[in-house]
């Protein structure tokens, strides 16, 4: 189960993609928050949490603030203890990203990343251990792991959707991909859900989805104005986790 929980943070993150020019108002807001609890195979794992915090600035600029974190269950802390936080900060509009930082906490594992979007240059600046270790060329709007996923909530949803952007991590900067295949009922821990169920590109992935041939990648969004993200799940060769919904918090009105 090894980094099985920022695993699957970050999934639910990295890959959700979007067209880049939405112009519904936001299913989305200041206060709205969302909890999950993680299965790895059969075992309970652990928790994570996306919340949407106060609007605030990023280097003057008026931005939107988004925070997440994962930490795994008491017996798991005995072997192997995760406390991961991400948080992502976006334009008002929510076209590009502005800032991304990830405070990973795995086992003796500790590392933090600061990646700051240039959009005047259209470069990425990607910090980590104190140092500046990459610099890249970047379209002209890109989004983080983190924000990509509520960029994607922005759009109505119906079967047979494809969706394209371009996402960064710092390191590589990719297009990614995703089809809308189905609606069906999701069980989470708030009720069953109507939802759209959404495979997504995993191609572009390393680790144990790029060693496994038949590895898949699928996230559920409820069929509502919300587009909550209920549930993912993952197929790899040493298993599959899934992330589902059990508590909601609706943003302040």
């Amino acid at each position: 189960m090894n980094k099985s929980i920022l695993m699957a943070l970050a999934i639910l993150c990295i890959v959700v993609v979007t067209p880049v020019h939405a112009k519904e108002s936001f299913p989305f807001g200041p206060g709205e928050q969302m909890r999950y609890e993680i299965h790895w195979t059969m075992f309970f794992a652990g928790y994570a949490q996306l919340k949407v915090k106060a609007d605030t600035d990023m280097n003057g600029v008026p931005a939107r603030y988004f925070w997440a974190k994962a930490k795994t269950a008491p017996w798991v802390d005995n072997f192997y203890k995760v406390r991961d936080v991400l948080e992502a900060w976006t334009n008002m509009d929510v076209t590009h990203s502005l800032r991304y930082k990830k405070d990973q906490n795995e086992g003796s594992y500790h590392k933090k990343v600061d990646l700051l979007f240039d959009t005047d240059n259209n470069q990425t600046k990607r910090w980590a251990r104190g140092k500046l270790q990459h610099v890249i060329d970047q379209p002209d709007e890109v989004f983080d792991p983190m924000s990509i996923l509520f960029a994607f909530r922005k759009q109505p949803l119906y079967v047979g959707m494809k969706f394209k952007s371009n996402v960064t991590d710092g390191k590589v900067s990719v297009v990614s991909e995703a089809v809308v295949e189905k609606k069906e009922n999701v069980d989470t821990g708030i009720g069953d859900i109507e939802a759209y169920r959404v495979r997504l590109d995993i191609k572009h992935l390393s680790g144990v989805f790029k060693k496994s041939d038949d590895a898949e990648l699928l996230v559920w969004f409820s069929a509502d104005e919300r587009r909550i993200p209920v549930k993912v799940r993952s197929k790899v060769a040493v298993g599959h986790f899934t992330m589902k919904l059990i508590e909601y918090k609706p943003p302040r009105t």
